[in-house]
């Protein structure tokens, strides 16, 4: 599916020649004339970028960019400006402008500038509810003082890119973002991994090692799923949390850390509390500003943009679309498993689909494939692998790459097929 571009611009020749450029390109292009038509029409469709001259009539690019960033902070603005205007384009990139072209310029010097800035967009917040835009604003409004966040919600809603936005945004940009996932490890490690160690602290310390807040320190740290954490390292977060210092594992003296954290959970930490499984204490302490990320079965009007950038990013350059009619069976899934559901979706039914539509009947063979017995579900995988080297031409990198499973897991697949007497499409790699 095809990338929609918003060119804003009072100059008819210009917008018309940019047209021309982007639409050979490959763009989708809409064109405006100025910058209050420019904010109607971000309200009334999804954009992927918008490119916008500076000096217009009623309201000018850069008042049109602050507009912009507080209702979809993620969207990237590129400014167009003429001569003596660079120094405003740079103050306001500042104010979160990807970046600005000079008049007169080239269409490499344009298609540059537009690659780079839709890279950037990969791995953001893909939305168009009312629910996320507010969500997204309270968490800049935080972002820009040092507050401990405490983010909720289900797995797969976008906790920790959440987190990552409320870094990104905040003073410590230039500074580590250090993610700990807090359920990931046993109640020692998590220790160490944390608070790190002093040499000769246990067998087996014969160095010492930082730990996530000493290497954080001036940045930001993620607690994943704060709540797995044992009682008794609560009691020591806690202390962290109250001295602004760290003592490491066989170490005397603590030491002092400037970090701000942020601390996720995907359960009910108020029931946690009242069961005598979290400490009180170190709720308050965590929870001085909260932010609840809803799950997607109660915001599915961001479901159509999610699978138009899903599909983008799983069609590993292929020329997928997706039928109206499949879009509208995905918009009435509940997804439990939320994003991640729906990303693991696109990115299956984007083998199936042989590389041409992801149809209604793709999308029903992966809604059988998880009620089906055991047996089934290899036969499901073996299909899907095969399915998945076949639109690739045997490329088993690309092929592995699309499936999210190492060359080496694929390889064994691969030759564990050729003694059951499948056909493998080979191209090698």
């Amino acid at each position: 599916m095809k990338t929609n571009v918003l060119v804003v611009d009072d100059d008819d020749h210009m917008r018309i020649a940019l047209k021309e450029s982007l639409t050979k390109a490959g763009f989708n292009v809409a064109l405006v004339d100025d910058g209050v038509k420019a904010l109607s029409e971000i309200n009334k469709h999804i954009y992927d970028l918008v490119i916008t001259d500076v000096k217009m009539p009623r309201l000018s690019g850069i008042d049109l960019l602050r507009h912009i960033k507080e209702e979809s902070p993620f969207l990237p603005v590129i400014l167009i400006t003429g001569y003596g205007t660079i120094q405003d384009a740079v103050t306001v990139m500042k104010e979160g402008a990807f970046d600005y072209i000079q008049k007169p310029f080239n269409t490499d010097t344009l298609y540059g500038v537009l690659k780079r800035a839709l890279g950037v967009s990969n791995g953001k917040i893909i939305y168009s509810s009312r629910t996320m835009r507010e969500v997204l604003q309270k968490a800049g409004r935080v972002a820009r003082s040092d507050a401990t966040v405490l983010v909720l919600g289900e797995s797969g809603v976008g906790k920790e890119i959440v987190s990552r936005f409320i870094h990104e945004n905040s003073l410590r940009i230039d500074r580590p973002f250090v993610a700990v996932n807090c359920a990931a490890l046993p109640e020692n490690l998590l220790e160490s991994e944390l608070f790190g160690y002093e040499k000769g602290a246990f067998t087996g310390a014969l160095s010492r090692k930082p730990g996530k807040f000493e290497i954080a320190d001036h940045g930001t740290i993620l607690l994943d799923e704060v709540t797995e954490m044992d009682f008794r390292l609560q009691a020591k977060l806690l202390r962290v949390l109250q001295e602004k210092e760290i003592e490491a594992v066989g170490s005397k003296y603590p030491k002092k850390v400037d970090v701000r954290v942020i601390a996720t959970t995907n359960r009910n930490i108020e029931a946690l509390v009242r069961d005598g499984k979290f400490r009180e204490d170190l709720y308050y302490r965590l929870n001085v500003f909260p932010i609840l990320i809803p799950p997607l079965r109660d915001r599915k009007e961001d479901i159509p943009p999610l699978v138009t950038y899903l599909l983008k990013k799983h069609s590993m350059g292929m020329d997928i679309d997706i039928s109206e009619e499949s879009i509208g069976f995905l918009s009435e899934k509940q997804w439990k498993g939320n994003v991640r559901e729906l990303e693991n979706t696109i990115a299956r039914a984007c083998i199936l689909s042989d590389g041409s539509v992801i149809k209604l009947t793709h999308l029903r063979d992966l809604e059988c494939s998880k009620d089906v017995a055991l047996g089934s579900v290899k036969e499901m995988e073996t299909r899907l692998i095969l399915d998945a080297l076949k639109s690739v031409g045997g490329n088993r990198t690309k092929a592995a790459t699309i499936l999210g499973i190492t060359a080496r897991t694929l390889r064994n697949k691969i030759n564990e097929y050729k003694t059951m007497g499948y056909e493998i499409p080979m191209r090698g790699y």
